[in-house]
């Protein structure tokens, strides 16, 4: 893609208005001399289905963005409707980054190198013997990837659509080995985490608009490493449990830097300053979840 002066980018899904995203791309875009906008695109508060996300696709390029970002409901809809797909977004089903070029939508996937990036920065020493994920959506596909690269040896996969959970473990076994991916119950879920090494959350249970936790926390267990993918907010009810209980942890925020980091060079052809963005955010965090204390206040 070429450099340009200009960028228009935006944001595509539900419940998006606490995203720390849009401001933090912002940021960086001001930081090196550029003119950017990133806008949210609601779905929630425009009373669209999920399903439309290919006309909002159509509506941005018509309307000169530069790229989208998408997040839950729409990573797995959005790609029947993109004209190619990365090598790994089109492995993993899943689309977060759509960058426009020459008349083209092109679907690429930055939450999975940003998860495994993460986690070793956060995690570097953990068993990775048996670990459950829970969450088989867009999200859930790009963290089963990154964590079967790292050396996962068996991921037992859980969701409330046990066919979407049985999808996901058919294509990690195609791509990581047979075996390497399991299937398990919400009923079962107690016994995979009563052996398991850790836990990987990937479902918006814990975000502001979907307070609580995805199961019952005394399913927790000290010996349970636990990463959060939520990350607004910070701590979420999961990784206030699991630290009460001597967890070790690894929240959402640093995924969602380096995530965004990566979706910043696609969009722009510039590469960001990680380290600066890690700073934007910590301050945005902190700003926004002084606001929520006030606000509470009153």
């Amino acid at each position: 893609m070429l450099e340009r002066a200009r960028h228009l980018v935006g944001l595509i899904g539900a419940d998006i208005g606490p995203s720390l995203t849009p401001p933090l791309h912002e940021r960086e875009a001001g930081e090196l001399g550029l003119r950017y906008l990133y806008e949210r695109i609601d779905i929630a508060a425009l009373g669209l289905p999920a399903e439309r996300v290919g006309e909002l696709v159509r509506a941005a390029w018509f309307l000169g963005y530069s790229g989208l970002n998408v997040t839950h409901p729409c990573k797995q809809l959005v790609v029947e409707h993109l004209d190619e797909l990365s090598p790994d977004a089109e492995a993993l089903g899943a689309v977060n980054t759509v960058v426009f070029d020459d008349g083209r939508a092109i679907g690429h996937n930055t939450d999975w190198p940003a998860f495994q990036q993460s986690f070793v920065q956060g995690l570097p020493d953990v068993r990775t013997d048996r670990v459950v994920l829970i969450g088989a959506g867009g999200a859930g596909a790009a963290v089963a990837h990154a964590g079967l690269s790292l050396g996962v040896d068996r991921l037992a996969v859980v969701d409330a659509d046990p066919d979407r959970a049985q999808a996901l473990a058919r294509s990690l076994c195609d791509r990581h080995g047979d075996d390497r991916a399991v299937t398990t119950t919400p009923e079962q879920l107690e016994a995979e985490l009563s052996r398991a090494d850790g836990l990987i959350h990937a479902t918006p249970a814990g975000m502001h608009a979907h307070p609580g936790m995805a199961f019952a926390p005394e399913l927790l267990r000290c010996e349970l490493w636990v990463a959060e993918v939520v990350y607004r907010p910070l701590e979420t009810e999961l990784l206030r449990q699991a630290r009460a209980l001597g967890c070790r942890t690894l929240a959402g925020g640093d995924m969602a830097v380096r995530q965004a980091a990566l979706s910043f060079e696609l969009f722009t052809g510039l590469t960001p300053d990680r380290d600066r963005m890690l700073r934007h955010f910590a301050e945005l965090a902190a700003d926004t979840s002084a606001l929520a204390v006030d606000v509470e206040a009153r």
